[in-house]
């Protein structure tokens, strides 16, 4: 992932505000360690930290049409840029960078072309001809992207809060699936998919449909002129990733490069979940696999780093992004740029386990409708952030567009968990893989339980950062929470900590306004907190939280924070056919 930042519309254009541009552009250098560009016109700013994934010799940054009347900075790829090369015969590009389109089309088609590329992608670009400017983000927001105004009327666009917290009179994250356009003074959704609406689908479900458009969304991510992985934690998502990377990687032009051996990577505690399931899915595989281990204590003393580059005081996702952070270092030091993660999956088939608990198809659909749409302030953000803080791309093939439509299309009720007939979560998902003559995965993989990543790493990790928690935030400091911070109290030590050290770093009430807050469960939205009376007293988001449904659940009798840790010793057997009940 690259890192843009963009100050347009300023009071000046002196050299001090040029040299201040530079100096905030610099906080993004982690996510763009190749190149710096920086492009002026007027009192118009467009920086670039690039990350070079594709055309690493000449597709630096900013980037222009034909005549350099119109120029952009872009934070993304492009997949079909090709096919949209081809409807542009009329156009000279400079470089064979998956971005090179975007100036031309805006040229052929004005602000509507946005929704032409199928990719992720944040982008800033500037019409020199009438000093016009447009802002856009992907449609579920897997770029992280802010916009800010100040008190001299500019408007800042910046990849990470850093970029322009300290010179903005206020800021927010910049919604997905838009664009902000300077001609009209606002934000327009330009993504308008039929599920957006919430309205309960009825397309019949069909295995081979969903199976082979989930193979298309990973088959265009293998697009890349550098050495790749894949995130493998053993989980089902990430081991249907890997399973066909592995199948279709000979063909592609990134084996002809790099070889079709894939690598796979895995991050845990010594004798977690997650590091044994993986081992066994890459010797299944044949991938070369590279497992990392983590210390509770490696986590703690990350804490600060992991916040302040991830920008956020949510629980679930500093204590997933902590493993993510350590191991993305350690990928990039073995000279790997891009990896492909799992993300998305459980939002769109309600995977994580509160949705066992759903009364019914309607309200399961709305619920994975609502937690699509607030992927870009956890999963998104994690899996974003947590690799371009070490100037590795994460590409998420569970929320390619094309892919959304056909899985939110199918009728809820294929989705809905029905132990009596031995549908556990996402069997959906699992049911479309499961081929007896050409195997994708062992049966017992493919049938493993949910497993949140903060989990999966190894159960004491949550627990050691409570008890570190504990040490440092006294029953006093709880008491006058409310008093202290007001917006999204935290409710535990734990969360109190986090809000700390996020304070340090970002104190403005912008900063702490884009962190979404709220009761959960599991993961859960606080709509579906309601699914489950005794939730309301057991809000927590570990999976292990969903009580009577993980196999390694707290006991539903006392509190969870007085419950000891429980750490699995073998992987979770699921049944050796599909359709078998899970055992707890």
């Amino acid at each position: 992932m690259c890192g843009i930042l963009a100050l347009l519309g300023c009071s000046d254009d002196s050299q001090a505000k040029r040299v201040r541009v530079l100096e905030l552009s610099r906080r993004l250098k982690h996510r763009g360690p190749d190149w710096s560009g920086l492009y002026q016109h007027g009192d118009c700013y467009l920086a670039h930290q690039r990350l070079a994934i594709i055309d690493p010799a000449s597709g630096d940054q900013p980037l222009f049409n034909e005549d350099k009347t119109i120029a952009v900075t872009v934070n993304g790829e492009i997949y079909n840029h090709e096919e949209l090369r081809k409807k542009l015969v009329n156009h000279k590009f400079r470089t064979g960078s998956d971005c090179d389109v975007i100036a031309h089309l805006y040229e052929e088609y004005g602000e509507d072309f946005v929704d032409m590329l199928d990719g992720i992608f944040s982008f800033v670009l500037l019409d020199t001809r009438d000093n016009s400017f447009m802002v856009a983000r992907d449609a579920i927001g897997v770029t992280s992207l802010y916009i800010g105004w100040g008190l001299d009327g500019s408007v800042w666009i910046s990849s990470e809060l850093k970029g322009l917290n300290d010179d903005c009179e206020h800021f927010e994250s910049f919604p997905p699936g838009h664009l902000y356009s300077s001609k009209s003074g606002g934000f327009r959704r330009w993504y308008n998919p039929p599920w957006f609406s919430e309205d309960i689908p009825s397309v019949p479900y069909d295995p081979i449909v969903l199976r082979r458009a989930f193979e298309n969304a990973v088959i265009k991510r293998l697009m890349t002129d550098v050495p790749f992985g894949v995130l493998l934690s053993g989980g089902l998502d990430s081991s249907l990733v890997a399973s066909i990377t592995a199948r279709y990687l000979a063909g592609t032009k990134a084996a002809k490069q790099w070889g079709a051996q894939l690598h796979s990577f895995c991050v845990g505690l010594e004798g977690s979940p997650d590091l044994k399931a993986a081992k066994e899915v890459a010797d299944y595989l044949g991938t070369v696999h590279h497992e990392f281990h983590f210390t509770v204590q490696d986590g703690i003393d990350a804490i600060e780093d992991v916040i302040y580059h991830i920008e956020t005081y949510d629980v679930t996702t500093i204590r997933a992004s902590t493993p993510m952070f350590l191991m993305s270092r350690k990928i990039k030091s073995l000279g790997v740029k891009m990896v492909i993660s799992g993300e998305g999956s459980d939002e769109i088939f309600g995977g994580y386990l509160y949705f066992h608990k759903a009364p019914n198809k309607e309200e399961f659909h709305r619920e994975t409708c609502r937690k699509i749409k607030a992927l870009h302030q956890y999963d998104c953000l994690r899996a974003n952030k947590a690799t371009s803080a070490w100037g590795l791309e994460a590409r998420v093939p569970f929320l390619d567009k094309e892919f959304i439509n056909v899985a939110m299309s199918i009728d809820p009720e294929a989705k809905m968990i029905r132990k009596d007939e031995g549908r556990i979560e996402k069997w959906a998902l699992r049911r479309a893989f499961d081929d007896e003559k050409h195997p994708y995965l062992p049966k017992h993989i493919l049938y493993r339980q949910k497993e949140q990543f903060s989990d999966g790493v190894g159960y004491s990790w949550i627990d050691g950062l409570k008890s570190h928690a504990a040490r440092h935030v006294t029953d006093k400091m709880m008491f006058n929470a409310s008093n202290i911070f007001p917006h999204n109290t935290p409710t535990t030590k734990e969360a109190y900590y986090y809000r700390m050290i996020f304070e340090r770093f970002f104190p403005q009430n912008s900063a702490r306004l884009t962190v979404p807050g709220g009761a959960s469960v599991a993961c859960s939205t606080a709509k579906a907190v309601e699914w489950d009376a005794t939730w309301k007293n057991n809000l927590d988001p570990s999976g292990r939280a969903a009580l009577g449904v993980h196999l390694s659940a707290y006991d539903a009798e006392t509190p969870l924070s007085n419950k000891p840790s429980k750490v699995i010793d073998s992987i979770p057997r699921m049944m050796e056919t599909h359709g078998v009940a899970i055992q707890s």
